[in-house]
């Protein structure tokens, strides 16, 4: 197995890096990493540290690995399914006429890519309170 700086170098490689970690397959409910709306990267990797037990460097690079794999799926247009949360895809939107709400100008609005999410069931009942 190839892993850079303790990190895998593949995704296979990085589950089985994530999957080695007995805590993480901890299945009592986690604490909240926040108390505020916002959750940040510092707050991610604070939790790792705190949960898996890793150093705050290797929390860290652990963080940027699975970031950067998630990145580059969507970039190459996969599909990323994490389930118990929900799956993250590229849509092609095509150029259309649109409108600056501020002047009423008529604008053409290229065509071009986005990152849409579709939460899991298990993630909308959470949010959901039930």
């Amino acid at each position: 197995m190839d892993f850079h700086g303790g990190l895998a170098s593949s995704a296979s490689d990085f589950w089985y890096f994530v999957k080695t970690w007995p805590s993480i397959v901890n299945e009592e409910e986690p604490e909240p990493v926040t108390t505020q709306q916002t959750l940040t990267r510092v707050e991610l990797t604070d939790a790792i540290v705190r949960e898996v037990g890793l150093t705050r460097q290797e929390s860290s690079d652990l963080l940027d690995r699975m970031l950067e794999l998630v990145s580059s799926s969507l970039e190459h247009e996969g599909l990323v399914k994490l389930s118990r949360f929900g799956n993250f895809q590229v849509r092609r939107k095509a150029a259309r006429e649109g409108r600056n709400p501020k002047t009423g100008v008529e604008a053409t609005i290229s065509a071009r890519r986005v990152v849409t999410f579709k939460p899991s069931p298990a993630l909308k009942s959470k949010v959901d309170g039930n």
